[in-house]
């Protein structure tokens, strides 16, 4: 289900029928109120007069719901919208259950449903934590670690990743940080961004020959390397499936009462 389309088409209905309404089915219930009083001596009573100056139900549900869609629509639309991890690839950065804000204009105004970009602001950079519509079903959106750029070329071998043949330095963490049982966790720099990611070094996980980014799109990996299906995978991001970057954890709610514990920023 596109809740984005269903916004737009409730939007639009509630719109229509509000304007027709206050375009002529407005007047004319004005026009028979006042044909029916002119042949009352003395006027209608009031509920005789309420009864037929009454607006339709659905003009009456249009225009309470009209504003109040209209501004859900704009906000999720080009300022911010909700998100919930459902998949542990982003772990430890994001867990399952966080729920997430995602910034719709970094990366330029977009058009809902058709995801064309109106206003241009900001273009991706390596680090961000991105949210996309999955290349090979659209209907899906993912969220990865911009890795490469356009133009880029990037390699991934014995868990190690390299950009442009160069090494991204990591460095194993504080053993305070504990990691999930069977991996280690590391904090990488990717252009000055310092984030965590897991390797399981019993795993000896994927291995990529380098490849090199094309014109208009983006490689995309999850922070859990070794249990990601990211751009290793699957290929590249294009331009067009961008949806907007992830800069919050407002809520996390996986069982039980949800907890806001975990609010945060996301590096």
């Amino acid at each position: 289900m596109d809740f984005s389309l269903l916004l737009v088409l409730a939007v639009a209905i509630t719109g229509v029928v509000w304007l027709v309404d206050i375009v002529w089915w407005r007047r004319a219930r004005r026009a028979r109120l006042e044909k029916a009083e002119s042949q009352v001596d003395g006027g209608l009573d009031t509920a005789t007069r309420g009864k037929l100056g009454k607006e339709p139900w659905a003009v009456d549900y249009a225009r309470s719901f009209f504003p109040v869609l209209l501004i859900v629509l704009v906000l999720r639309s080009f300022v911010v919208e909700p998100f919930q991890i459902p998949s542990g690839s982003m772990r430890p950065t994001l867990k399952v259950g966080d729920f997430i804000l995602v910034n719709k204009f970094t990366y330029g105004l977009r058009l809902p449903v058709i995801n064309t970009k109106v206003v241009d602001v900001g273009e991706p950079e390596r680090g961000d934590v991105m949210v996309f519509r999955f290349p090979d079903d659209p209907s899906v959106d993912f969220i990865k670690r911009v890795i490469g750029l356009p133009g880029d070329r990037i390699r991934y071998e014995d868990k190690q990743l390299y950009v442009n043949d160069e090494p991204v330095s990591k460095s194993v963490m504080d053993d305070d940080i504990k990691a999930a049982p069977g991996e280690e966790q590391f904090e990488e720099q990717l252009d000055g961004v310092a984030h965590a990611i897991y390797n399981n070094p019993d795993d000896p996980g994927p291995q990529m020959r380098e490849v090199v980014v094309p014109d208009g799109q983006y490689f995309m990996m999850g922070d859990n390397r070794d249990h990601s299906n990211d751009s290793r995978y699957w290929g590249f991001v294009p331009e067009e499936n961008i949806v907007g970057k992830a800069f919050a954890v407002w809520m996390h709610w996986d069982s039980g009462l949800p907890s806001f514990s975990s609010v945060r920023v996301i590096e």
